[in-house]
């Protein structure tokens, strides 16, 4: 029987990217403000965060001017929901099998 820890993607261990991916899993796209708050984070602990999920290609940034405002937007790439979806049988199969 194969290790069903084998299945856990690295990326995701950290809660605050398991956080960030399961939001952005379920809109098309959040601003950095709109993830700042519901998950409850620093400017820098979330741009860490973020920086690292992007350097993966697990997500992608937009950056715009609204007016004269700067709007930085994340959604998760098609890898990234791969990868998660992944993740997730792998923490079901873990849980189903204890």
């Amino acid at each position: 029987m194969k290790n069903p820890i084998s299945n856990l993607q690295k990326v995701f261990e950290s809660r605050i990217r398991l956080g960030i991916m399961s939001a952005l899993v379920v809109n098309d796209m959040l601003s950095f403000n709109a993830l700042k708050e519901l998950l409850e984070l620093t400017d820098g602990n979330l741009a860490s965060h973020l920086k690292a999920l992007e350097q993966q290609k697990i997500i992608e940034v937009t950056k715009q001017f609204i007016g004269r405002k700067p709007s930085t937007t994340y959604e998760a790439t098609e890898l990234g929901r791969e990868l998660f979806r992944q993740h997730l049988s792998a923490l079901e199969e873990l849980i189903n099998n204890q």
